[in-house]
């Protein structure tokens, strides 16, 4: 006889097909939602990748304006002080002619001497310097020959005669100096 206690047989779960189908579905529903999840997540890194492209390329074309517009305002500017400087410098020109006319005819020139100063000092104060060309190499972007002289004692295009000075400001040239230039003899 033998004991129900002492059976040598393994117990075994018996499960049915259904339940066996139930599990099957719970692994595939759990690798499905892992493998929908990996796709969203890849499709949303693509998506803050392009959006982190885009960005960038605004960034950048603000960063362009930014400074275009800056540039603009700046040339603007100057070009309106450049505008008011040339018309300074007219008056300018105006009263060192007077002066040297009432000093070629001996007549008293401090008052427009102190005027001059004053002007002087204002230019300097803006950075406003004259350009030295007597004696120079002709140089077009800082004069303009208006004559040519023949002289086979100087080389080619030195400059014998400063006919209406010339002007610079922040390294900008407010108003070419007008020359007349050397050239050797033709042989």
């Amino acid at each position: 006889m033998s004991n129900d206690n002492e059976s040598d047989e393994i117990p075994v779960n018996v499960v049915s097909d259904n339940e066996s189908d139930e599990l099957i579905d719970e692994s595939e529903s759990s690798e499905s939602i892992k493998e929908n999840l990996s796709e969203l997540l890849d499709a949303e890194k693509q998506k803050t990748l392009e959006c982190e492209e885009k960005l960038k390329h605004i960034l950048a074309d603000f960063q362009n304006l930014s400074r275009k517009t800056q540039s603009d305002i700046e040339n603007g500017v100057n070009a309106k002080v450049d505008e008011f400087l040339l018309d300074f410098l007219k008056i300018y020109d105006d009263f060192i002619r007077a002066r040297d006319v009432f000093y070629e005819n001996k007549i008293n020139t401090e008052g427009l001497d102190s005027i001059l100063k004053n002007m002087d000092s204002l230019l300097k104060k803006y950075d406003v310097a004259p350009i030295n060309a007597l004696g120079e190499i002709f140089d077009p972007n800082l004069h303009e020959a208006i004559s040519v002289v023949t002289d086979p004692d100087l080389d080619d295009n030195t400059i014998i005669k400063e006919i209406r000075k010339g002007y610079i400001s922040q390294k900008r040239v407010i108003r070419p100096t007008l020359v007349e230039i050397s050239k050797k003899d033709d042989d």
